[in-house]
Formats: C-alpha cells, sequence, structure tokens
C-alpha cells in the first residue's frame, strides 16, 4: 500500500465532514433570510421558529455530520486505494446524500413524531451536500492524479510467465499514470528492481509458482494472475467462496437471477399491449393472406431454443408467423438447397426464393409476419431481444463454440438483427449473438429495440 493512498484515503474523511457541515450552515442562513434557489416550494414551508445558530450547529449538524460519515463508510466511501472511476464515485456520493437526508426526515416523523424545522433548508441542504462533497472529491482526485504525474503514488508493476502479457492489459498499463509497467519477463530470478505488483501471467501448480508466491509474501510485493482462458471476458467474473476459500467463478452471462427476472416482466410489459395495439393490423393481414394464396393464415416452425440449465439437451419451442409462402412450402426446400445463398454456415437462405406468395414478399420486407411471435413471448418461449431461433437441422451443423448462443433465451430481434439481418455472415451473426450474451444489460435492450424499429421502416436486408 502507497502511503499518499492511505493520506488521501484519510482526508476524504474531513473533506466530506467539511462540505457536509457547511452545507447544513449555509442552508440555514439561506432559511434565515429567506433566500430561495428553488422558486414556489418556499410559499410550501412549513418551519417554525428556526433555533439559535449555536443550537443547530451542537444539536444537528454535528450529529448529522458523523451520520453522513457512517453511511459513506458503509457504501466504502473511505477505501484505501487508487482512485476509482469518477462517475462509480459519483454515484455512491449521490445514494450517500439521498439515505443521509432520509434519515434525517425519517427521525423527526417516526421518533420524535415532528415535522422537521423546515422543509426548504432540507432541499437546499440536499442541493449542498451533494455539490460540496462533488467538489472535494473532484479536488482530491485532482490533487491525486496531479501527484501521481510527478511519480509520487505511482505503482510500479512487472508482468512474469512463459506468455506474454495480453496486449489490452500491457496498454492500460502504459496509460494509465496509477501505474509505471516495467515490462515482462520469463521468471522472477531474472529481474533486478523490485515491484509493487507482480502480473503472473500463466499460474499453475508447480514448485516456480509456489516459490514465486514465497518471494511475493517475503518481500511484500503484491501478486496477482491473470486467468487467460478467461482474459477477453473480465465483466463476467467474480469472486465466489466456498466456505473461507476463494474461488474466482465465470457467469455466461448477466441475464442471470435479477437479470432473467426483469427481462421476463418486460417481456410481459411490452409485449402484451402491442398484441392489444396490433390487433386490428393482424386482421388486416389475415384477410390478405387469405385473398392472396390458399393455405393458413399462420406457419408454425419448429425452433430450437434456451439450452436447458446443466446439461446438454435444448428447449424446443413452435415460433408462429404469418405464412409468407405456399402452402406445403417445407416439402420443396430440399430442391432449393443448392440455390442457399448462406453457404458461409449452416443457414439455409435463398434469395428471391419463387415460394414466397406476392402478399408474403411485402411482410418479410418490412418484418410483419413476425409480429404473431409476439403471443411466443406472452407465452414464455420467446424474448423480444435475443440471438434469433434456428432450425433444429440446422442447429445440429454448429460446432460447439456456435452453441454457445443458447445460453439465454432466443428472441424476436437482436444484435446481429440491427447490424446487417440476413446481409451478416453467420459468423458475425454469431459474433453480434455472444456480444449481446455477455453484455447484457436493460439499456442495451432498449437501444437494440429502438434500433429495430429503424432497420424495419428501411427494409434493408430482409429476405
Amino acid at each position: 500500500m502507497k502511503r499518499s493512498e492511505i493520506y488521501f484515503g484519510i482526508l476524504r474523511i474531513p473533506f466530506d465532514a467539511l462540505a457536509i457541515g457547511g452545507a447544513l450552515l449555509l442552508a440555514y442562513f439561506f432559511r434565515t433570510k429567506n433566500i430561495d434557489l428553488l422558486p414556489g416550494v418556499q410559499l410550501l414551508d412549513v418551519a417554525t421558529t428556526l433555533p439559535d445558530h449555536n443550537t443547530f450547529f451542537r444539536t444537528f449538524v454535528i450529529p448529522t455530520v458523523f451520520l453522513f460519515i457512517a453511511i459513506a463508510a458503509f457504501l466504502k466511501l473511505y477505501r484505501i486505494r487508487i482512485t476509482f472511476g469518477f462517475f462509480r464515485e459519483l454515484s455512491r456520493i449521490g445514494l450517500s446524500v439521498v439515505l443521509w437526508i432520509g434519515l434525517i426526515v425519517g427521525w423527526y416523523f417516526l421518533v420524535r413524531k415532528q415535522l422537521f424545522y423546515s422543509r426548504i433548508l432540507l432541499l437546499h441542504a440536499t442541493f449542498f451536500a451533494g455539490l460540496f462533497v462533488t467538489l472535494g472529491r473532484i479536488f482530491l482526485t485532482l490533487l491525486q492524479r496531479a501527484l501521481l504525474k510527478r511519480g509520487i503514488g505511482v505503482r510500479t508493476v512487472l508482468s512474469l510467465g512463459s506468455q506474454a502479457l495480453p496486449k489490452a492489459v500491457s496498454r492500460t498499463l502504459e496509460r494509465d499514470p496509477r501505474y509505471k509497467y516495467l515490462g515482462h519477463v520469463s521468471s522472477f530470478v531474472s529481474f533486478t528492481s523490485t515491484p509493487d505488483l507482480i502480473l503472473h501471467t500463466d499460474p499453475n501448480s508447480s514448485e516456480d509458482t509456489n516459490r514465486l508466491i514465497d518471494f511475493c509474501r517475503s518481500h511484500q510485493i503484491g501478486y496477482a494472475f491473470l486467468p487467460p482462458v478467461l482474459i477477453d471476458v473480465p465483466h463476467l467474473l467474480s469472486v465466489y467462496r466456498f466456505g473461507a476459500v476463494p474461488v474466482l467463478r465465470f457467469h455466461p452471462t448477466p441475464l442471470d437471477g435479477w437479470g432473467a427476472v426483469y427481462k421476463r416482466v418486460a417481456d410481459i410489459c411490452i409485449a402484451l399491449p402491442f398484441l392489444l395495439l396490433l390487433s386490428p393490423l393482424f386482421l388486416l393481414i389475415a384477410l390478405a393472406i387469405k385473398c392472396d394464396s390458399p393455405g393458413p393464415v399462420f406457419y408454425r416452425s419448429k425452433r430450437v431454443g434456451q439450452r436447458k440449465s446443466g446439461g446438454t439437451k435444448y428447449q424446443y419451442t413452435s415460433i408462429l408467423k404469418f405464412r409468407s409462402m405456399i402452402e406445403h412450402a417445407d416439402h420443396e426446400k430440399e430442391y432449393l438447397q443448392t440455390q442457399s445463398h448462406r453457404t458461409d454456415g449452416p443457414l439455409f437462405k435463398v434469395k428471391n426464393d419463387p415460394r414466397v406468395t406476392r402478399v408474403g414478399k411485402f411482410l418479410r420486407r418490412f418484418s410483419l409476419d413476425e409480429l404473431p411471435q409476439l403471443w411466443n413471448v406472452l407465452k414464455g418461449d420467446l424474448s423480444l431481444v435475443g440471438p434469433r431461433p434456428h432450425l433444429p437441422e440446422e442447429v445440429a451443423r454448429y460446432t460447439d463454440f456456435q452453441r454457445r448462443v443458447f445460453a439465454v433465451k432466443p428472441g424476436i430481434t437482436g444484435l446481429a438483427q440491427i447490424s446487417g439481418r440476413s446481409d451478416l455472415k453467420f459468423e458475425d451473426e454469431v459474433r453480434f449473438d455472444l456480444q449481446y450474451i455477455e453484455e447484457w444489460s436493460p439499456w442495451l435492450d432498449l437501444f437494440i429495440f429502438w434500433r429495430t424499429v429503424w432497420v424495419v421502416l428501411r427494409g434493408k436486408g430482409a429476405d
């Protein structure tokens, strides 16, 4: 641990105390002078006679300053370490201020059975507290970075092992002012300078690794290792404990636990109203299909869904589409196999497919044939966003790497669909699907859903 890190970690406490105390005193001053930064709020104030300045400072400011420091400490805002991301710290400051003011209001309302002295004072205090604490952290961060540029507090890092350090890691170490990268050596007996941290690129249970760890322990050098197999997915790694023993755990996707719950709730909340709103359009499409060619209105297709948890079997689903081809089109598929323009993978796609009806061409151009799949979403067979489900005979030709797309529930649209639709090579489609699976977030779903509207309206890449 660098001494400068300890100093800056400790300095955050008095800076926060001064910020909170100053925010409360300034809010008290504004209230006594009837200064209102929020027009209209003053009219709703229910202030009784305010306590005098000394009483306010002694009975309110001092206790609430300690309360904020306790909350900030609970949220790990005083951890002694190298400065982390500003926006991450800013979000924790905001949460601390909200909890702080919430506990103050709760104390007066639930325990003392009365309202606070003044609503406007609390509103001003909340604003000033967030502002002053943030400004204090910005000052400390800028000061710490200025010292880092002068070499004060910089951590020296050495990578070691038969494998070279991944370029993404070495670039980060070379650009980040918090570190000074000393380079790479093949064994710990070949370096001359003593670093603050050693990054081991190929750890194993050999005697050399044990000797390296003992060397780091005896010389107070930090030791870290890079899991080479999982170096490309660091955001999916977490520390898990079996009793007191920590292990590095890999999560195939963030779409697990509460992520899956959120996604299912969002699917229902979006699919149900869309089904109701689009019901008149469904009727018009059904009439057009019946008038254009003989056969049923809907077409059911058996597709491969999500892989069953903990096994090698898959869930199969029958997805619903508006019929866009002639009746019994599947029987003619084998005669068209040689005409498929998707020769780079297992998927079967034919340009200007002769089986597609006149109405079907229009439906496919604007993906209207996919609309009945909203019913599959409501049932839980599909999700609104996810990898597209494919036919069993196509999936049978997947490689083990390509089968990773079955980690999540398939969807009506996805990252691949907004990135090229049928114009994509199959390997690119898999790459986009895996990117979605590994980087899923609610915001990514919203982005894909929004982009899908524009892609569909343009009609580019439809088949």
